[in-house]
C-alpha cells in the first residue's frame, strides 16, 4: 500500500467527521470571502477616482440639498475650469417596487469630456445629445433585466412623483458607471416644471495641481449667499460621505470575518486532533516497523491539507455563486447588490487561507503525538 492509499483511507474512515469538517471550512470561507468583499467595494471606488480630475460642487448645508443651476455659468468663469455640469438626483423603480435604482439626470452638453471613464463613443453621445428621452445604462443592468441599446423602458419615480419613458441609446463602461442610469437633465426639469435647481455640479479642471485653487475659488464665489457651496475631490467626497457612514460597519466586516477565520481554524485543529490521539497506538506500532516520524506527519499533514482544500474550493465556489446570484435575490441592497463584485485576490486569500488552515490542522496535532519515545508509546497500546 503506497502513502496516498494509506492517506485517502484514513481520510474515509470516519466519513462524518470529514465530511462535517470539511462543510465547516466552506461554510467560513464563503462568510470570509462575502465579508471581505465589503470593505473593497470602497477601497477600489477610491483608487478608481485617485486619478480623477473631476470636483464636486455641492451645497454647504448637505447633498440633499439643491443649488441652484444658474451657479453653472458662474462656475465656468473660474480659472482652470474647463467644462461643468449640473447633477440632479432621481430614482425610481422598474417593475418590483422593492428594488430602487440609482436614476441620475445630468447635463448633456459636456458628457464625454467631463465623464471619459464612461467609454460613450461619439455616436452615443450624438444620440444622447439628439434624443430628448435618451438615456445611458450601466452594464450590469443591462445584463440583469435583459435590455438592450434602443429598447424603450418605464420608470417610476421614487424621489419624484413622475415617470419616465426612456429609450436606451448606449452602456456605461461598468467598473466606471455602477449600477446607474443617465438620462438629460433638461427632460427631468420639464416634468418637474423647471425648478431650475441641480443636487450638485461636476467640475472638469485643467490638471490635479489646480484642484485647490479652484475649489477655494468656487467657494468664495458663493460665501455669505443663501445657497453656499463646498467643493471637493471626488476621493475627498467619497471618504466624508461614504467612508464616514460605512467605517464602522466595514471595519466590523473585517473584524467578523477574521473571528470566523480563526474560530473555524481552532474547531479544525480540535478535531483533527482528536483524530491523531484516536490514532496514537497506530503510529507507535508504525515507528517501530519502520516508518520515520517525518513521514507520518507528511502523511497526516496531507489529510489535514486534503480537506482545507476541498473546503477552500467548495468556498469559494459558493461565494462566486452567491455574488453571481446576489442582484436577482437582493432587493433590500438595492444598487450597492449590483456593485458589489468578488475580486480574483479574495478568492485566492480565501482558497490560501483554507489551505492553511487545513495544513496546520494536521502538522500541530501529528508534530505533538509522535514527539514522545516509541517504547513510551507502545507501553501504553
Amino acid at each position: 500500500m503506497n502513502y496516498f492509499s494509506l492517506v485517502l483511507r484514513n481520510i474515509t474512515r470516519n466519513k462524518r467527521r470529514t465530511i462535517l469538517t470539511t462543510l465547516s471550512i466552506t461554510v467560513s470561507k464563503f462568510i470570509f470571502a462575502s465579508l471581505i468583499s465589503l470593505p473593497e467595494l470602497l477601497n477600489q471606488v477610491l483608487r478608481d477616482r485617485a486619478n480623477s480630475l473631476r470636483l464636486i460642487c455641492h451645497s454647504k448645508a448637505s447633498l440633499f440639498y439643491m443649488l441652484p443651476e444658474s451657479y453653472r455659468r458662474r462656475i465656468e468663469t473660474v480659472p482652470h475650469v474647463e467644462a461643468v455640469a449640473a447633477y440632479s438626483v432621481f430614482m425610481g423603480t422598474y417593475r418590483d417596487p422593492n428594488e430602487q435604482l440609482g436614476i441620475l439626470a445630468v447635463d448633456d452638453d459636456h458628457i464625454r469630456e467631463i465623464f471619459p471613464d464612461w467609454d460613450i463613443g461619439a455616436e452615443t453621445e450624438h444620440e444622447f445629445v439628439s434624443m430628448r428621452t435618451a438615456a445611458l445604462v450601466a452594464t450590469n443592468l443591462m445584463k440583469l433585466y435583459g435590455w438592450k441599446v434602443g429598447q424603450t423602458i418605464m420608470l417610476r419615480g421614487t424621489l419624484y412623483p413622475v415617470d419616465l419613458q426612456l429609450t436606451i441609446v448606449g452602456v456605461l463602461n461598468e467598473e466606471a458607471a455602477g449600477p446607474r442610469i443617465i438620462f438629460r437633465r433638461d427632460y427631468m426639469e420639464e416634468l418637474l416644471g423647471r425648478p431650475g435647481t441641480a443636487n450638485l455640479f461636476w467640475v472638469k479642471i485643467d490638471s490635479s495641481k489646480s484642484a485647490p485653487e479652484v475649489i477655494a475659488a468656487i467657494d468664495e464665489m458663493f460665501a455669505n449667499s443663501e445657497n453656499e457651496t463646498a467643493t471637493e475631490t471626488e476621493v475627498a467626497l467619497i471618504k466624508n460621505e461614504i467612508g464616514s457612514n460605512l467605517g464602522l460597519m466595514l471595519n466590523g466586516a473585517k473584524f467578523l470575518a477574521a473571528i470566523v477565520m480563526f474560530t473555524i481554524g481552532l474547531v479544525a485543529v480540535n478535531t483533527a486532533a482528536m483524530a491523531v490521539r484516536e490514532r496514537r497506538h497506530e503510529m507507535a506500532v508504525m515507528r517501530a516497523i519502520g516508518f520515520t516520524r517525518s513521514s507520518i506527519i507528511a502523511r497526516i499533514l496531507v489529510e489535514g491539507l486534503l480537506i482545507g482544500v476541498t473546503g477552500g474550493v467548495l468556498g469559494c465556489v459558493l461565494a462566486y455563486l452567491g455574488f453571481e446570484l446576489l442582484p436577482h435575490v437582493s432587493g433590500a441592497l438595492g444598487p450597492l447588490a449590483l456593485a458589489m463584485t468578488l475580486e480574483p485576490r479574495i478568492i485566492a486569500y480565501s482558497f490560501l487561507i483554507a489551505a492553511a488552515i487545513g495544513a496546520a490542522s494536521g502538522f500541530i496535532p501529528a508534530t505533538l503525538a509522535t514527539r514522545g519515545a516509541i517504547s513510551t508509546e507502545l507501553r501504553a497500546v
